[in-house]
């Protein structure tokens, strides 16, 4: 009996098993010696599962990860989850190929150069990167920001570890390196919340009625569209100018990304109402007195000028 269990053993490891690991070495070999690298099947197999397993982890730790984070900073973490899985996989690779006693030390050396001289090629590259994790964790930019950069004026449609991506005001699309939001300042209109306070400049020709004017500014900017009833607008007298009197309507939106058009439509408002009552709009101009002088021998000509 003992022999038969013997037996079956012997064929099960010499002719079963035997096979399999025949089948499992077959591939290409090369070097010889303690040199030599084998690209066995076994070894791509042994790929194959690690990379399926690798992904499914992967996967089930970034919904693990993100099933209570709303739509902004899912989009955010899955662009730097991006990186994170590439990292992952290139390190299991590497780990699998060791475990499976595939001399990896030339590769890592040969890594190592490349990398030194990709990194001084890809600076700017790191650079952008690390400026779009620094906006993911801080938060300073969000998708559906109103800022000012480079004298444009754009709402934010996209982050990205690169780059992040914005729409003017003409509907262009503006591609802005993440390291400019680093080294550069800008302006977020909308950081805080969504409403802006902004104002138009208005010039009164002296002697004209301030409370008048008063009115007619705020009758203006109340029934203009896109301006909010709360906060109310109010108006202010800021000055004595030169040549004018000067005023500032100021009011609130909630759509700086209109802001052009809404300002344009009030100037309307305002010169026509202004029209109705009389009341010009000054230009800048210059008083020039002249005096003159007779002597005994010629005639002098004396001219002052004021502003």
């Amino acid at each position: 009996m003992n022999n038969k269990v013997t037996k079956i053993e012997t064929v099960v490891k010499e002719d079963v098993l035997g096979t399999i690991k025949r089948f499992l070495d077959l591939g290409f070999y090369f070097g010889e010696g303690d040199n030599q690298v084998g690209v066995t099947i076994g070894l791509l197999l042994l790929l194959l599962v690690s990379y399926i397993v690798t992904h499914f982890a992967l996967k089930f730790t970034r919904s693990l990860i993100t099933r209570q984070m709303d739509s902004t900073d899912k989009q955010k973490f899955i662009s730097l989850f991006k990186y994170i899985k590439a990292a992952v996989y290139i390190i299991v690779f590497f780990t699998v190929l060791s475990l499976a006693n595939f001399n990896i030390t030339p590769i890592l050396a040969a890594s190592a150069a490349l990398l030194v001289g990709l990194g001084l090629a890809l600076k700017e590259l790191f650079q952008d990167i690390i400026g779009g994790i620094y906006i993911i964790m801080d938060k300073s930019l969000l998708i559906g920001d109103i800022i000012k950069v480079e004298d444009k004026v754009c709402r934010i449609i996209e982050i990205k570890l690169r780059s992040t991506r914005a729409i003017t005001r003409d509907d262009k699309i503006l591609i802005i390196p993440n390291h400019k939001f680093l080294i550069n300042t800008f302006k977020n209109y909308t950081q805080n919340h969504t409403t802006t306070r902004e104002f138009i400049r208005v010039r009164i020709p002296f002697g004209s009625d301030t409370r008048l004017v008063e009115r007619i500014l705020i009758e203006a900017v109340s029934t203009q569209k896109g301006v909010l009833k709360n906060p109310k607008p109010f108006v202010f007298f800021n000055e004595f100018g030169e040549w004018a009197l000067e005023f500032g309507v100021y009011f609130f939106i909630n759509d700086s990304f209109s802001e052009p058009r809404i300002k344009s439509e009030l100037r309307f408002k305002i010169d026509a109402k202004l029209r109705e009552n009389k009341i010009a709009i000054p230009y800048p101009q210059s008083d020039i007195h002249m005096f003159a002088r007779t002597t005994s021998s010629n005639t002098d000509l004396k001219i002052s000028s004021e502003e």
